[in-house]
């Protein structure tokens, strides 16, 4: 546990002290968010604030969770998920690299952000399979019972993959909602991942790396939501997003616990379900609209709630939510 606690303050620090620097480093390479056009109006006034604010966690969260992890035992879950958090992290800097440097709003094409994501999600999901100590079985909440689906595991996990990425996309929308609510998210992995070290002599390596990583990320952004709060003074950009998405969908899958996934990150499942609803009904119906706009936290806020209010209804949605999947664990 001091282990865990002594990751995450030295994070925070780091991600603390980084920021300004980073900052200042966007600003002069004028790496500025470009709004979209189509969101909201109040949104406008954002134009130019620095994006790729993403690497202000991502770099203390690494080296952190490289310094305290532990060498004892099977030591094959940390470079998984590392794998998998690096591997999305740069199909994310990228998108935002194109965005700033060409103006372009929406950065790389559909397909050209899929792909990669599909070939990434495919070879992660066949090393998860083939490793003696994750294999084909996920574990079901609550019941606590196995659930071995064979060959079939690979195409689930690779939706479950790139379903998470895409969705911690999208929740990234208003000033410290994504960060808040992964923040929550972690912590409350590192704390799953700490009592599943605690019942595994053989893998409890395994399990301490997970907490220790978990945590190293969790202060991370920490650090970043002090530049991260409204009003923001820097965006995380695609980068961050698809860092913190490949990070926890990454520690989901080693952990054998990706179905705890949509209630841990809710959040992140309704924007990318009210985003499906939208479209859906928009091409049903020729031009009709459920929401006022997609993801849903775009909807409370033309509704009239203040953007810090949406966000602080997501936080403490989160937290109930991550109570909830703990009571499946403990």
């Amino acid at each position: 546990m001091q282990r865990v606690l002594w990751t995450a303050l030295a994070s925070f620090a780091l991600s603390l002290a980084a920021g300004p620097f980073i900052m200042k480093w966007l600003h002069k390479l004028k790496f500025g968010q470009t709004i979209y056009d189509l969101g909201p109006e109040s949104h406008k006034k954002k134009q130019g604030t620095p994006t790729m604010g993403g690497i202000i966690f991502a770099l203390p969260s690494l080296v952190t969770a490289a310094a305290f992890s532990v060498a004892e035992g099977r030591f094959d879950f940390l470079p998984m998920v590392l794998v998998c958090t690096l591997g999305f992290g740069l199909i994310g800097f990228v998108d935002d690299f194109i965005k700033v440097k060409l103006k372009r709003s929406l950065g790389l094409t559909p397909m050209q952000k899929m792909v990669p994501q599909i070939v990434l999600s495919i070879g992660l999901s066949f090393w998860a399979y083939f490793n003696k100590s994750i294999g084909s079985s996920l574990i079901v909440p609550f019941v606590n019972v196995e659930w071995d689906l064979g060959w079939f595991y690979i195409p689930v996990m690779t939706f479950i993959l790139v379903g998470t990425v895409n969705s911690a996309n999208l929740l990234d929308g208003l000033d410290g909602l994504c960060g808040g609510c992964s923040l929550i998210d972690f912590a409350t992995f590192s704390v799953i991942c700490g009592v599943l070290a605690g019942r595994s002599a053989e893998g409890a390596g395994n399990f301490i790396n997970m907490a220790v990583f978990c945590a190293a990320v969790a202060g991370g952004i920490m650090g970043f939501l002090r530049y991260n709060g409204h009003p923001a003074q820097v965006f995380m950009g695609d980068v961050g997003a698809f860092y913190l998405g490949g990070a926890l969908v990454g520690v989901a899958m080693v952990t054998r616990y990706a179905l705890l996934l949509p209630i841990i990150a809710l959040a992140m499942f309704l924007s990318s379900l009210s985003d499906i609803i939208q479209i859906s009904y928009f091409k049903a119906t020729h031009g009709k609209r459920i929401f006022k706009m997609a993801p849903l936290h775009h909807h409370f806020e033309l509704s009239g709630m203040p953007e810090t209010k949406v966000v602080t209804m997501y936080r403490l949605g989160t937290i109930a939510m991550c109570l909830l999947a703990l009571t499946g664990i403990i």
